[in-house]
């Protein structure tokens, strides 16, 4: 008979293979489509670029001069991407589900938690590959990052990444077809970024938006980003007319979305007919 503390390390590693042949499935997904690694980054780029610098030619320098139109929609860019290709990544499960590739997954000898968690981590694997390639734009647009910067930056685009992913699995567990989840998928993504100062700051905006602006998730992200991103260029006490919280409060309030639409997305998912 074999030894319970056995019995439960075999069950462990049995879980964790599962959520990593999950994950890497997902990624091998991703890196094989080169047409859809180049079509997500059309529209960040599209942003970045002809917006960035075509609106950056009539609007004023920020923080006192200190920043360009560009420098300062760059961490919002950096957020898009995460957002995007975070959240779409969960498209996979209406996927699977309409050609049957799910139902073979939930038979397998592993948790449905494992697969959720395996998801989630895939889907912030490949949003946060997409979010390398913008983010090492950076000295294009005048940012110049130190080694810290960049692995701050990762490690924050990692937590929006999770936030967002974990956000499109509790709207993809429910839903049957894939054009019901891109419904209420571009219901919910432009009002999330355009409320979250990704391109304009929300000091000193109207009530209501920042109201909005307060229960969006990616307002925090995109506040964190910016602060990492500018930290190094413009001096603490202009980038502070531009923040929003301090930084750990941003993560703080981050995570605590995170898991606010993870514990609810692992539930529905084992609900999984």
């Amino acid at each position: 008979m074999a030894p319970l503390g056995g019995i439960e390390a075999a069950s462990l590693r049995r879980e964790l293979k599962g959520a990593y042949t999950i994950w890497y499935r997902d990624v091998l997904r991703f890196v094989r489509d080169r047409a859809r690694v180049v079509a997500s980054l059309a529209q960040p780029l599209l942003f970045l670029f002809v917006l960035g610098y075509g609106l950056g030619s009539s609007i004023p320098g920020l923080a006192a001069g200190a920043v360009s139109f560009v420098q300062f929609v760059f961490p919002g860019i950096l957020g898009m991407t995460v957002l995007f290709t975070a959240i779409f990544s969960a498209i996979s499960i209406v996927w699977d589900r309409e050609f049957g590739f799910l139902k073979e997954v939930m038979v397998a000898p592993v948790s449905r938690t494992a697969v959720a968690l395996g998801k989630v981590a895939g889907g912030s694997t490949v949003a946060i590959l997409q979010a390398v390639i913008i983010l090492l734009l950076a000295p294009a647009v005048g940012i110049t990052l130190a080694w810290e910067q960049y692995l701050l930056l990762l490690a924050l685009m990692l937590l929006l990444a999770a936030v967002m992913t974990s956000c499109g699995i509790l709207v993809a567990a429910r839903q049957r077809t894939i054009e019901s989840f891109q419904v209420i998928m571009n219901f919910l993504l432009l009002p999330m970024f355009f409320l979250s100062g990704a391109l304009f700051p929300l000091i000193g905006a109207p009530l209501w938006m920042e109201l909005l602006a307060t229960i969006d998730p990616v307002t925090y992200g995109v506040d964190a980003l910016r602060q990492v991103a500018l930290s190094a260029s413009v001096p603490p006490e202009l980038l502070q007319t531009l923040i929003l919280h301090p930084i750990l409060i941003d993560v703080a309030i981050l995570a605590a979305f995170g898991l606010a639409f993870l514990i609810p997305a692992v539930w529905l998912f084992g609900k999984q007919d």
